[in-house]
């Protein structure tokens, strides 16, 4: 193993990245709601309804998240003793206040994952995202105490103003970035803000939901790519561990997500574990 060598041929890392552990691994949870109109438009049927014809199986299946998942969730980080981003749709934080006061008394970060997740920012005009940032804003900072200062995109697709907004409104990081292994400092007209990237190997939506894999693809992924991690010529990067409260909320992914965290901290000697908002901080003045 060339860790200290591979390491050397690296970009320097910033202060507070372990030493000698290249492989940051950020734990997030999707916690996602749509409004009134709308309903996810993939679910465990697999046979979608025809336009104009509102999906109600879809929605309850939706609803189990904030319902039931992310209490589950929630005791699992609880027992393992991390703390995640919970990237959440301002209509569950307007619906659910008392599970965002839950998770942010638990010592998790409240981010912020738009109005709705049938509202795309790469669709909407000028005013109507500059309208749903500032309520999806001032509704979590009602319910988690807090205002966000993270965002990803529904869909992960953000308009080119997004990054803008956000660095206007406060925002640290943005994690609407797939062109990185590390975050770096992202420039606007408005100042800037830490293009997070986001990675969607080990993630229960595309993995379990739009491909339909067996649970158990979720932790093979993983620790396949976290065994092999040492091997790779350029060592320092990000992965993130992703789920969402209603798909591995559910029992069957409960079980993939605690192997998984369980995987990370046995190749502690050159992984570890963290979130967004941590490698947030440890980016924000780097140029």
């Amino acid at each position: 193993m060339l860790k200290k060598e591979l390491m050397l041929a690296s970009a320097p890392l910033p202060a507070g990245w372990p030493a000698d552990r290249p492989l940051a691994i950020s734990v997030s949870v999707m916690l996602e709601g749509w409004t009134d109109d709308s309903a996810p438009g993939i679910g465990p049927m697999g046979n979608p309804l025809k336009a104009g014809v509102l999906d109600l199986q879809a929605r309850s299946w939706a609803e189990y998240g904030p319902k039931v998942g992310a209490w589950r969730l929630l005791d699992i980080l609880d027992r393992t003793q991390l703390r995640a981003v919970f990237y959440t749709s301002g209509v569950v934080a307007e619906r659910y206040a008392d599970l965002l006061g839950a998770i942010a008394r638990a010592g998790h970060i409240v981010a912020a994952h738009g109005w709705g997740q049938n509202i795309i920012p790469a669709y909407q005009t000028a005013e109507d995202e500059a309208r749903d940032l500032a309520r999806c804003i001032a509704t979590i900072e009602r319910g988690a105490g807090r205002r966000p200062d993270g965002w990803l995109s529904p869909r992960c697709t953000p308009s080119d103003r997004t990054s803008t907004l956000l660095a206007k409104a406060g925002f640290r990081w943005h994690a609407d970035f797939f062109d990185s292994d590390l975050p770096y400092r992202h420039e606007t007209s408005a100042g800037p803000i830490t293009a997070m990237p986001f990675t969607m190997e080990v993630n229960d939506m595309p993995l379990y939901v739009r491909y339909g894999n067996e649970p158990d693809a979720f932790t093979r992924i993983l620790e396949r790519l976290v065994v092999n991690w040492p091997r790779l010529g350029r060592p320092a990067g990000c992965l993130d561990i992703t789920v969402h409260a209603h798909v591995f909320g559910r029992p069957f992914g409960a079980v993939e997500f605690m192997s998984a965290l369980d995987i990370a901290r046995r190749h502690s000697d050159w992984a570890w574990l963290t979130n967004h908002r941590a490698l947030a901080d440890l980016f924000a003045t780097r140029g």
